[in-house]
């Protein structure tokens, strides 16, 4: 396999800290074409889908991204905005904030890099900001709480794929999930008073977690467990 050319190596090169902050993904716009490239790259992830690759093939290629993309660009273009895909200008919010959180607490220049496992900014493209920014130790942070092979491990793939072209690896560090730390479960709970306070407090809260197959929870996937732990967490700090 060919490296990819990193430059001559320099001693003494000025270093920084890295986050690579990760996300699901969005299409790179709201038309079909786009929508039908997205879905195409998100459930061809042997990951996603656990199914024989021929017969997956087959039905992803002449069935579903004939007809789902032009319904799913609809349901896209009502929640479309001027800045684009609503979850690809709140993950840049959250990116530029923890990157200027973080160099105002450690005593060390730290960038942060956003990424997305399917469409844009693309993972490589992530690393490669790192690169290039001096970053000799990344930590690789997914915005999934709850661990699940759909979706933490999928990036972890997607990461190890491309420093496989890397002929200087940094230190590298995964961030496997944090369903139960407890500054994300008062995060949380922060969250819901804040609302509470400002519309009212009901009877119930419903907590809604998306969802796996029931077939990759028998298989030990602990995604539907540690849902349920942050839900329980929560639960007791409200």
């Amino acid at each position: 396999m060919k490296t990819k050319d990193q430059g001559d190596f320099a001693h003494d090169t000025p270093e920084t800290m890295g986050v690579l902050l990760t996300n699901l993904g969005t299409p790179d716009s709201c038309g079909a074409a786009d929508v039908r490239r997205y879905l195409k790259e998100f459930l061809w992830d042997p990951r996603v889908v656990e199914m024989p690759r021929p017969l997956w093939w087959l039905l992803l290629n002449l069935v579903i991204l004939n007809t789902r993309p032009r319904r799913s660009a609809a349901a896209y273009e009502k929640i479309w905005s001027d800045a684009g895909s609503p979850l690809l200008a709140v993950s840049k919010d959250q990116a530029e904030a923890l990157q200027s959180m973080l160099n105002a607490e450690l005593r060390q220049p730290v960038t942060v890099a956003l990424a997305m496992r399917y469409g844009n900014p693309s993972i490589p493209s992530g690393l490669d900001d790192l690169r290039r920014a001096g970053s000799r130790r990344i930590l690789v942070l997914p915005l999934y709480p709850q661990y699940s092979a759909t979706t933490t491990a999928s990036t972890f793939d997607a990461v190890s794929m491309e420093l496989r072209r890397w002929r200087w690896l940094p230190e590298l560090r995964f961030v496997n999930h944090y369903h139960d730390d407890p500054g994300y479960i008062a995060a949380l709970a922060q969250s819901v008073r804040k609302y509470w306070d400002a519309n009212g407090k009901p009877e119930k809260l419903l907590m809604s977690f998306h969802g796996i197959p029931r077939d990759y929870f028998i298989a030990g996937d602990p995604y539907f467990c540690e849902c349920q732990k942050t839900g329980r967490l929560l639960a007791e700090a409200l």
